[in-house]
């Protein structure tokens, strides 16, 4: 069964912004942001990046005092009625520990209240506490997920639906309303390393996001192909089989005014939310520099240095986006909005048009 993963952008390669909401302390008074507050920020990040062309907006889940989003499909419909044209994904629907009868109306809904803008990309999860939260057991984590994504797709396929699992109650000729405005929502698979869930992904021909925070791009070529070879073996055509990067980033004018800029509020992030470093040390700036090196991952840099990085990476994967979180640790709303600017402006016209210079040369050789 194959899932639609979106119409991509004319120039063939799509850029995005995500936001997982997270509620940092402020690294120089201690301060913790207002829920409210942060919400608000997010509203207007993704304002600004429909006016800036940027093509999607993604918004995470989670169930913890220290982010302010756990209902994605909420979140977005209020995006969805101060945007025009920009897409609109969860990122990630946590499938495990929902309803994916409830998170297909939710989000068609969303898809209605948007002209048919919505987009699901559903995970399990880097947290664990939606289990306990939602009644479910923690040892059917992956059982959860397969059994559930399955009955996600079957849901996008059918009005209505006879349907009997192992974790779930069966369904007997359902009906499963409200219906999109698309033929079917587009569907993609959170990815963080495993390659189970990369096989899985491309097994049931949704498209697959795959998170790469740091570190060299090239040890994740492996999930990648494993994603594309089992795809195929599917069934599920090439072409169909869509590609996703994300990661952490921030631009800037030039490479030092980045670094310096970034480097406290993402030190902050990594102590909050990523277990610290090495027993529980505060990333120094050593370290954080080689993170942001040329060769790595980090997104972190000139306009220049995140194109240079941006098509290196598609050398490496044949991707469709590319999607930057640049709102992490604190973050001021100011210094996002410049790097919205810098991406929509700086970096994607000259990352679409070297690909597309690219493609022209392979269809002349």
């Amino acid at each position: 069964m194959s899932s639609d993963t979106g119409n991509e952008h004319e120039g063939g390669f799509e850029f995005g912004l995500y936001t997982l909401g997270d509620l940092s302390a402020d690294y120089k008074t201690g301060r913790i942001m207002s829920a409210r507050e942060r919400m608000k920020e997010i509203m207007d990040a993704a304002k600004l990046a429909d006016d800036a062309g940027i093509d999607i907006f993604g918004v995470g889940e989670h169930h913890r005092l220290d982010f302010a989003i756990s209902s994605p499909p909420v979140v977005l419909a209020a995006i969805a009625q101060s945007t025009r044209r920009i897409r609109l994904t969860s990122a990630t629907t946590v499938l495990g520990t929902a309803d994916p009868v409830k998170v297909f109306e939710d989000f068609s809904t969303l898809d209605l209240l948007s002209d048919g803008r919505a987009e699901i990309i559903a995970g399990r999860g880097a947290y664990v506490e939606s289990f306990p939260l939602f009644g479910y057991q923690l040892e059917d984590y992956k059982e959860l997920f397969s059994e559930k994504m399955n009955l996600l797709l079957q849901l996008n396929d059918n009005e209505r639906i006879t349907w009997k699992g192992r974790l779930r109650s069966s369904l007997k000729d359902a009906e499963i309303a409200p219906r999109p405005v698309q033929q079917r929502l587009p569907v993609w698979v959170g990815v963080g390393g495993t390659p189970a869930s990369a096989e899985f992904a491309g097994s049931i021909g949704a498209g697959m996001a795959l998170a790469i925070l740091g570190g060299d791009p090239t040890r994740f070529k492996p999930l990648v192909d494993v994603y594309k070879q089992a795809g195929v073996q599917a069934g599920h055509r090439q072409e169909n089989l869509k590609v996703a990067i994300t990661s952490h980033g921030y631009i800037a004018n030039t490479p030092q005014q980045a670094k310096d800029e970034f480097y406290p509020y993402y030190a902050n992030y990594v102590s909050q939310f990523m277990g610290g470093h090495s027993r529980g040390e505060q990333l120094s700036r050593n370290q954080f520099e080689q993170l942001a090196n040329p060769v790595n991952a980090l997104a972190v840099g000139s306009p220049e240095q995140i194109v240079e990085k941006i098509l290196a990476q598609h050398e490496l994967f044949g991707h469709n986006r590319f999607m930057a979180q640049f709102d992490i640790g604190g973050v001021p709303f100011s210094k996002v909005a410049a790097s919205i600017e810098l991406l929509a402006t700086k970096v994607a016209p000259v990352v679409r048009r070297e690909l597309k210079i690219k493609a022209g040369k392979l269809q002349t050789v």
